[in-house]
């Protein structure tokens, strides 16, 4: 009897716990135009340019008493072609479960890391800008190109405005327990019209723990993964890091706003051979933006970004000067058409995709194939549906 009961009052929980699973996503296309794509112009209709395209599935359980149970599982793909996107990983954007409760979330699974979380949104090209107008290849990866694996993330709830969360990621190596470890830490102050941000990322072994966890294949271990100029001749490092920071303030229909990151690439050499090993590549990155609601449904915006990373054995440093613009008209809550315009110009000499000596940099905006020489131009006109 008493059995039984139990089991009632058991089935009886089950049967009230309030859960949900919400299917949803994006489909972003449109028509971009290069000026210059490995020395040609180019025309191409390509997909997830203002944000990826995507899909996904999210969920949560009410387990009583302030807590429940979520999960989310998110793939990207390629509109103008169907295929997977992130190397073709079947859930390559995120799959993470945890538990959700008035202390926090902590969740287990493929996450982003603090640096995309706190001061990622803050950039252009998280914004309205695109990614193409991201900071030059996403060096800082503000724009989100590369995720976290094996990742144990908590983030805790509002105090006043301000939130902060932290992620580590196991490395998973017997007997070297750091070698592929990530690691990173960020805080959030929003109160009103000022938002304020700042983060940290290390990776050790960026190569495969950071840099190669985009592939459906295995790794590459001994050459860069790497894939834009600005930056692949670093891939040997043994230790990648970004501090990163930003801040923007509204005042009416008006928001002015800037980020800052400092990378750096200790260690070079330590992943392969590299005519720099032993070496450290730094950069700085800053950027001013602007954007402004003319009207509920019409938002414009532009930005300026400047990147300057150091000498590289006595030659002219590499600098990289974008500019941006955009606008964007909401036809309803879930649809909207844009349009965005990117320019970069590089200058100075960088190492070399092998990391065997150097090479003059070319200007590479993020995504696209690299120009010829130190100008590239894009533009684009796009539609994003959100479903």
């Amino acid at each position: 009897m008493g059995c039984a009961f139990s089991l009632a009052l058991g089935l009886t929980s089950v049967v009230h716990a309030q859960s949900s699973v919400t299917l949803y996503g994006i489909v972003d296309e449109g028509l971009t135009m290069i000026t210059n794509s490995g020395g040609k112009h180019q025309y191409l209709l390509n997909s997830g340019v203002l944000q990826s395209s995507r899909w996904g599935l999210r969920g949560s359980e009410d387990l009583g008493a302030g807590m429940k149970t979520i999960f989310r599982i998110e793939s990207g793909f390629d509109a103008s072609t169907g295929k997977l996107g992130q190397g073709g990983l079947g859930f390559g954007r995120q799959a993470y479960v945890g538990v959700e409760s008035n202390y926090g979330t902590v969740t287990l699974g493929r996450q982003y890391d603090s640096v995309v979380d706190f001061v990622g949104p803050l950039e252009a090209g998280d914004q309205w800008a695109s990614s193409m107008g991201a900071h030059p290849g996403d060096i800082d990866n503000f724009n989100n190109s590369y995720r976290t694996n094996n990742a144990i993330k908590y983030t805790s709830p509002s105090y006043g405005g301000f939130t902060f969360g932290g992620v580590y990621s196991l490395g998973g190596i017997a007997g070297d327990y750091s070698r592929n470890q990530v690691w990173s830490v960020g805080g959030q102050f929003s109160n009103g019209p000022l938002v304020l941000s700042a983060a940290y990322l290390n990776v050790r072994n960026p190569n495969v723990a950071f840099f190669g966890n985009s592939t459906s294949g295995t790794v590459n271990t001994t050459t860069s993964n790497v894939s834009s100029p600005i930056y692949s001749g670093f891939g040997s490092a043994h230790t990648y890091q970004v501090l990163g920071a930003g801040g923007a303030y509204t005042v009416g229909a008006a928001t002015f706003g800037a980020t800052y990151s400092n990378v750096k690439f200790y260690g070079l050499g330590s992943s392969y051979a590299s005519a720099f090993a032993g070496q450290t590549a730094t950069f700085n990155n800053a950027e001013v933006n602007f954007k402004y609601q003319i009207t509920p449904a019409l938002l414009a915006g532009i930005a300026y970004d400047y990147l300057h990373g150091s000498s590289v054995n006595g030659n002219s440093a590499p600098k990289y000067n974008q500019g941006m613009a955009g606008l964007d008209y909401f036809l309803s809550k879930r649809t909207d058409i844009y349009v965005v315009a990117d320019y970069q110009h590089a200058s100075g000499y960088t190492a070399n995709s092998a990391g065997t000596g150097v090479t003059r940099a070319v200007a590479a905006l993020p995504t696209l194939s690299a120009s010829s020489n130190s100008n590239q131009f894009a533009a684009r006109i796009g539609i994003r549906h959100k479903f």
